[in-house]
C-alpha cells in the first residue's frame, strides 16, 4: 500500500472547520480510516493587545485551507474533492501535490505572534513615563518589538519622534 502524505485542500473561507467535520464523517461512513489518517485546521496562538491588555487567542494559520494526511488514490481524492466547501487541492491543474518535509517542518515549528491594535496615523495617548498624558500620531508600528513610534510636539513648530511600548500608549477615543 502507498505511503500516506500531507496534502492541502482549498476551502471556502470560513468553512475550514465544517470541511474538516464533513471529511471526518465521510471517512467514518466509507470506512477509509486506514487511507485518510488525519484532517487538520492549523491554528496558531496570537497575543493581541486590546486597551493595554494582553490576550492570547487562537487564529487559523492558513484561512481557506485544510491539511489532510492521506494515501492518495481515486477513492480518497473523490471523497475530499466532493466534500461540500472544498474547491480543490493545492497543485497544478487537478493533480494534488504533497507537502515536502521542509514545508511540514515549518508548519510544526510554531512561533507566538503578537498583534497590536495600532496602525500608522492612529492618535494615541501616552499612559505612563515622562510623556504621560501627551497625545501623538503613530508614525510607525513594530509588532516584533511591540513598540510604536509617535510624533510628540516638544516645542512649537517641531515634532520629536518617540518610541514607546504598546503597553505605554492607548488609542484616543
Amino acid at each position: 500500500m502507498a505511503e500516506a502524505r500531507w496534502y492541502v485542500a482549498h476551502t471556502y473561507s470560513g468553512y475550514e472547520n465544517k470541511v474538516k467535520a464533513n471529511i471526518e464523517k465521510s471517512i467514518e461512513n466509507r470506512h477509509l480510516e486506514d487511507q485518510i489518517l488525519e484532517v487538520k485546521v492549523p491554528l496558531e496562538d496570537v497575543v493581541e493587545m486590546k486597551n493595554g491588555v494582553r490576550k492570547v487567542v487562537q487564529r487559523k494559520m492558513f484561512p481557506g485551507y485544510v491539511l489532510i494526511n492521506m494515501v492518495m488514490n481515486d477513492d480518497t481524492w473523490y471523497v475530499v474533492r466532493n466534500t461540500r466547501g472544498v474547491t480543490g487541492f493545492v497543485g497544478p491543474g487537478s493533480k494534488p501535490v504533497p507537502l515536502t518535509e521542509a514545508e511540514l517542518e515549518n508548519l510544526t515549528s510554531q512561533q507566538q505572534q503578537v498583534v497590536g491594535e495600532f496602525h500608522e496615523g492612529d492618535v494615541v495617548v501616552v499612559t505612563e513615563g515622562p510623556w504621560k498624558d501627551t497625545t501623538g500620531a503613530v508614525q510607525s508600528v513594530n509588532d516584533g518589538k511591540q513598540t510604536v513610534t509617535i510624533n510628540i510636539e516638544v516645542f512649537a513648530g517641531g515634532g520629536t519622534p518617540v518610541e514607546l511600548s504598546f503597553s505605554a500608549v492607548k488609542k484616543q477615543r
